[in-house]
């Protein structure tokens, strides 16, 4: 070999050395809500200490987003490698193979330390099929200032009747405040999962124990009647097309009296960079009927991997990263504790700087009061709060949606919205073969 030859050989090998490797890419499916808005801009921190992994993020709403990660996970499409999923989503798609279990995250992640009643709804058969990015159940958020005006107290624990009171003597019309806010964009996660709560608390069900569909029960009657009655009366207009975000928006900005929504809301409406309302919030469990449940929920938006990725290990790192201890500590850091991502840690509500929050107790006491497990006052063959955890329920519950929507914007009665749903959802439940 030439000296020439050696010395071109040798020049290769140095310039090979000193190239970085290409990093692995991974796509993130997100929903737009503020804290994983927040997570996106602490990114840098995790591809400083993983720099062979870049992050890209894809940040849909709500109905966007689920619509589009239920097709991609079904076909193994393979579009993304870490999604965000609810507590509705994780037990079933487990079962059906669709996910990639975590119980190999490293001992420092420290799964026993997750709330039970989280950790309980992402795991199927022993296996933990996503980590809870934040947790919620939902609560009354209210104008302690607009109370006090109407010469009224909040109780800790409100009935129906103290919320209508409340919602009556804080509206104000001709300036723009409205007594209450509440969902009344269609979708199952979205109108369908404030109604379904409501309703577990007037008595209502989804379906009986024969999975016979109940929407022609007095219990939805009446319950579909209050919620309407509260919204035409002390709620915004166009309510019908407000969900989570564009409710705290409102109530940002001054505009609602109360917000009966998650939890995980208190840190926005209590942030003065954010909420012109901030020194004025109030907290109170959600109402109930004397019954024995709250219209209260359980949730956890959830990061997990779909069976279809090629990136595994590194969308386990990335998991690791944002479900961390670490993590809350980072946000805390950067922006305050009552920014931290709420309802997942024990160590977080054991912590004495997190108890100073204003919502901390009131969130951890929702969250405990909430039982999937019988979340109606009659029995029930399914689990779920304010979902039915069976697959048809998605489907279902979104053209449900649909017609209680249509009620409110008053496109058609409450008594067709109800008919409509009873067809509906027999249809649909004999179609699937629950009613013989």
């Amino acid at each position: 070999m030439t000296s020439r030859v050696r010395a071109l050989f040798g020049a290769c090998a140095i310039a090979a050395l000193s190239t970085p490797a290409i990093a692995e890419n991974i796509v993130i499916a997100t929903v737009n809500n503020g804290d994983m808005i927040r997570m996106q801009k602490l990114t840098d921190d995790f591809t400083a200490k993983n720099p062979d992994i870049t992050v890209e993020w894809v940040t849909l709403e709500e109905n966007v987003l689920r619509q589009r990660v239920t097709t991609d996970v079904a076909t193994k499409g393979g579009q993304y490698d870490v999604m965000t999923i609810g507590t509705y989503e994780v037990p079933i798609w487990g079962k059906q193979g669709w996910l990639v279990s975590l119980n190999d995250l490293p001992a420092e992640w420290d799964a026993d330390d997750i709330l039970p009643a989280i950790r309980g709804g992402l795991t199927v058969d022993g296996e933990l099929y996503a980590a809870p990015f934040y947790g919620e159940s939902s609560m009354v958020m209210y104008r302690t200032d607009l109370m006090e005006t109407a010469g009224m107290k909040m109780p800790e624990a409100p009935t129906w009747d103290d919320i209508k009171k409340a919602a009556e003597a804080m509206t104000d019309k001709d300036n723009e405040v409205y007594g209450i806010c509440l969902r009344g964009k269609a979708g199952w996660g979205e109108n369908m999962a404030f109604l379904t709560a409501m309703a577990n608390s007037y008595g209502a069900r989804w379906f009986d124990e024969n999975w016979v569909p109940q929407f022609d029960s007095e219990a939805w009657k009446t319950a579909l009647d209050d919620y309407l009655e509260l919204m035409n009366n002390y709620g915004p207009p166009g309510a019908s097309n407000n969900g989570f975000n564009e409710n705290l928006a409102l109530f940002q900005t001054g505009k609602c009296g109360m917000w009966i929504d998650a939890t995980v809301a208190a840190s926005f409406v209590t942030n003065p960079t954010d909420s012109q309302v901030a020194d004025s919030v109030g907290f109170a469990l959600a109402p109930d009927n004397g019954l024995g449940k709250r219209g209260n929920w359980l949730w956890a938006w959830s990061l997990a991997i779909p069976a279809g990725t090629e990136k595994e290990d590194a969308a386990k790192k990335f998991i690791a990263w944002a479900t961390s201890k670490e993590y809350l500590a980072l946000v805390a850091e950067n922006e305050g504790w009552a920014n931290v991502p709420p309802g997942t840690r024990t160590s977080l509500y054991e912590n004495p700087e997190y108890a100073k929050v204003p919502f901390a107790k009131m969130t951890l006491d929702s969250i405990n009061s909430a039982d999937p497990t019988n979340p109606t006052v009659d029995p029930v063959p399914y689990t779920g709060v304010q979902f039915v955890a069976i697959p048809e329920f998605q489907g279902l519950a979104t053209a449900t949606g649909q017609q209680f929507s249509a009620a409110l914007a008053g496109n058609i009665s409450a008594e067709e919205a109800l008919a409509n749903a009873q067809d509906l959802a027999t249809r649909e439940m004999t179609k699937a073969g629950y009613i013989k």
